[in-house]
């Protein structure tokens, strides 16, 4: 059974494997309350994942080590087990979806284990893992549904509440739940005041969908760039602790995710991939009752792809106003490029791109001029096209 004494054991095991990640206040990027992140990110192997994972291969039995241990994980998770294992002399065998990206399977590889990519999901993954574990013999180590787990990612808790005093609520992203349900039953167990508030996304609504219907349910698919979170089954165990703990669970879309990552590199000059970036877009985009709060936001994880990543600034320049595309309909002659250029650059645009194209226009001797700019905000967007507009030309 899950508890304190438990998640107080986790810590002590846990000493001399984590990497300090002192939560550090935030400026810029939710100014209705007094925002603090705990930046899970920085964490050995780039995630909160080897707290569970360590903590539950440092509980195996001598037989269960000797047999080796097998996981099934979209990238942190796998990570977090692999370097556990290695650095306990145990051999380990991690399944994850070919679509997780290159650098974490290149990573998990890094700290000696071995991979298996099975096609599909984390589901998938999953299945095939407990295949393996049933014919190899293998101990399997679940990301999330186990009570060892849980009480490692619980000792999350008990350093925010360490760090900071008068905490008002914990923001969490949601995945299977094992994060969440440490977190939460240990902060309410030590300090029932503090709401603590879980996160998913859209895309991959497998926990808020079942506490809203009240029964575990399984998503058929899952579609969302936070990789990490896009669980389709939450566990039995963590379910129950959500049910119970948890204060509020809230959805956040692929758009608001790529503008908390976007916001975290310019404010905080942090990393973070979209599942690490979900709490924080859910306090950007008052999902919850928190100003004039003093909020916690766990930024889970920091290991995105590059490309990716570059993907992800490119839509949250987009959603956020600072980058914009205008498809202008022209009469092809010459001069109307100067004077077009001359009018975003006396209203403070700046032209990255240029594409002419000619298309099915009005009249014989129109084009297209697809103008792509750096702009400062949507109202910055608006007067350039209004004064576009005055200046005769016409937006399609």
């Amino acid at each position: 059974m899950l508890s304190l004494d438990k998640v107080f054991s986790a810590q002590a095991v846990l000493k001399n494997i984590l990497r300090e990640t002192n939560v550090v206040r935030a400026y810029g990027i939710a100014p209705e309350c007094e925002l603090y992140l705990k930046p899970e990110n920085l964490q050995i192997t780039g995630s909160f994942k080897v707290r569970g994972s360590a903590y539950k291969i440092a509980m195996l039995s001598e037989e269960e080590k000797k047999r080796g241990v097998i996981a099934c994980s979209a990238g942190n998770h796998a990570q977090g087990v692999a370097l556990a294992a290695t650095k306990n002399g145990i051999k380990s065998l991690i399944c994850l979806p070919d679509s997780a990206p290159i650098s974490k399977v290149e990573a998990t590889k890094g700290y000696g284990a071995e991979v298996c990519l099975v096609e599909g999901c984390y589901d998938d993954a999953y299945q095939k893992a407990l295949e393996l574990r049933d014919s190899e013999g293998y101990t399997f180590v679940h990301p999330f549904d186990d009570e060892n787990v849980i009480a490692g990612q619980g000792t999350i808790a008990l350093e925010i509440l360490n760090d900071l005093d008068n905490i008002d609520a914990i923001v969490v992203p949601i995945g299977g739940g094992g994060l969440i349900s440490g977190i939460a039953y240990t902060a309410k167990q030590i300090r029932p005041s503090v709401k603590v508030y879980g996160v998913q996304v859209a895309g991959a609504p497998s926990m808020y969908n079942s506490v809203k219907d009240g029964e575990i349910e399984s998503l058929p698919s899952v579609s969302t760039i936070a990789d990490g979170i896009a669980v389709k089954r939450p566990g039995e165990n963590t379910y129950a602790l959500v049910k119970e703990y948890v204060d509020e669970i809230a959805l956040v879309t692929d758009d608001e995710v790529s503008s908390a990552i976007l916001a975290l590199i310019e404010k905080q000059k942090m990393i973070a991939e979209g599942a690490g970036a979900t709490a924080v877009a859910a306090v950007m985009f008052n999902k919850f009752n928190l100003k004039g709060k003093r909020v916690v936001a766990v930024v889970s994880g920091g290991n995105i792809d590059v490309t990716s990543l570059s993907r992800v600034i490119d839509r949250g320049l987009r959603n956020s106003g600072r980058s914009t595309s205008l498809l202008i309909e022209l009469i092809d002659k010459p001069g109307q490029l100067k004077e077009i250029s001359r009018i975003i650059a006396d209203c403070g645009g700046n032209v990255t791109g240029v594409h002419y194209e000619k298309g099915n226009t009005e009249s014989v001797n129109g084009c297209f001029l697809r103008i792509e700019m750096e702009t400062r905000d949507f109202e910055h967007v608006n007067l350039i096209t209004k004064t576009l507009h005055a200046e005769g030309f016409k937006l399609v």
